[in-house]
């Protein structure tokens, strides 16, 4: 075995990894509990009514995790998934954001803000890592 061979199984295994975790958050989107409680994560300036209102933003990010860590399984997507999974992680630290500003609505959602910024720039970096 070569170095970029054992670089290839450590890629393989991170993908595998990355898409259990993201298809199975997204899928949580769509429990009924657990997606009212999303779109309460939503911070007031992105809130809005219509096609853009908290319940579709929270179900439009479950799709977008369960698409993403699927395109982690396929060869042909898996740089694709894995740079939109980044970019994806960048898009909802906002709602996490708020959600660490407001513990006494949040509970155990409410990672500190701190953590949750180290947490988002690892995940950021194991998507990139995971593909390139």
């Amino acid at each position: 075995m070569t170095t970029g061979d054992g670089w290839q199984i450590v890629q393989f295994v991170l993908r595998i990894l990355l898409a259990i975790v993201f298809i199975g958050m997204g899928i949580n989107h769509f429990r009924p509990k657990a997606a009212r409680i999303m779109a309460k994560m939503i911070p007031p300036f992105l809130r809005f009514e219509g096609v853009f209102r908290p319940a579709v933003l929270v179900a439009f990010t479950g799709v977008c995790e369960v698409a993403g860590g699927v395109g982690l399984l396929i060869p042909a997507t898996q740089l694709a998934a894995g740079i939109l999974l980044a970019v994806f992680l960048v898009c909802v630290f906002p709602a996490n954001a708020y959600a660490a500003a407001h513990p006494e609505v949040f509970r155990s959602l409410s990672i500190p803000l701190v953590p949750r910024l180290i947490a988002q720039v690892v995940g950021i970096v194991l998507c990139v890592v995971a593909v390139v």
